[in-house]
Parts: C-alpha cells; structure tokens; sequence
C-alpha cells in the first residue's frame, strides 16, 4: 500500500510540475493573470482544448426565402437528429441562412419561429445550431435602412457560405434541401 500512495504523489507532483511550466510559459507570452484557479493551467490552454466533435456533423443550406425550403431544411435536421439518438449516436446540426433565405433567421419575417424554438430545445443531447450570414444581414440592412433583429437561436458568421466551406474542410456534411 505504500508504493501506491508514492505513486499517487509522486504523479500529482509530476502533474503540478507540467501546470506550473505552462503558467510560466503563458505569464510569459501574455500580460496579465492567465492562469485558472482550479488547476492552474492557463485559461488559454483550458478554452482550446476542443469539445468531443460528434461523430456525424451536418451543414444545411438555406438560400431561398421558400417557406417549403426552410421547412424541408428543417424536417431535414429533425430526421437526421431523430435517427442517430435512436441509435444512440450523437450529431451536430448547422443549418446556415444566407441571401433570400436569411428571412428564415429573422425575427420579422420568419413563417418558421415555432418550429426553431422547438428544435433548439428538443435536440439535447445533440446538437442543432443556426447561423446567419453576416455579409447578407449587411446588405439587407442598407437596403431596408434600418437594423434586423434574428432569433435568439441564430449567431452570427461573417460569411454564410465562407463558414459552409471551413465546415466542409472539417469533415461535415453538406446538403441543400
């Protein structure tokens, strides 16, 4: 028993170590308190190591101001959501508006508000997020002279279909309803 108890301290101290070099390393690169109370390792170091990815991801296009586009689209997710929690299988969703189909995120114009408030809230323990498009929420604004408001569901990216690309660079999945 007392060979376990060294080793036990003797990895905690080798752990401690390997935290307090990469605080120095970090207090040396940033200005400022860069290292976490829990464990002191440094915040930057905490917030880059990335999530588990799930092991389907899907981007969808939404182009067309077509309630029959953004409902497929929907219907879309739901189904791909659906049959990989039956599996029990995890999944990311992006559905991603941009030009005409932009009025699918708008607070204003938007024929499916319901259905997004529900699928954010019922796709746990997957995921299913909403992006719109910077350049085209821009250009509608100029347009209209006044600023959109989006559902509270849907972030912002500066390019819809630029942020299609980086995904699919990423391994997801594409389609458009």
């Amino acid at each position: 028993m007392p060979d376990a108890r060294i080793h036990i301290v003797a990895t905690m101290l080798a752990t401690f170590a390997l935290s307090s070099a990469c605080a120095m390393t970090s207090m040396q690169q940033q200005p400022g308190p860069a290292i976490s109370a829990h464990a002191m390792i440094p915040k930057k170091h905490i917030a880059a190591r990335p999530a588990k990815p799930a092991q389907h991801r899907l981007v969808i296009q939404v182009d067309q101001n077509d309630p029959a586009v953004m409902n497929l689209a929907l219907n879309n997710a739901t189904n791909v959501l659906d049959y990989y929690r039956k599996k029990g299988e995890e999944a990311d969703v992006e559905i991603v508006a941009f030009g005409p189909g932009l009025h699918m995120l708008r607070k204003d114009t938007t024929p499916v508000a319901d259905r997004i408030h529900a699928m954010a809230d019922l796709a746990f323990p997957n995921k299913v997020r909403f992006a719109a498009c910077g350049v085209t929420r821009e250009g509608m604004e100029k347009k209209e002279g006044k600023p959109l408001e989006l559902l509270p569901e849907a972030s912002m990216v500066p390019s819809g279909v630029v942020h299609m690309m980086e995904l699919q660079e990423k391994g997801w999945s594409y389609v458009r309803p």
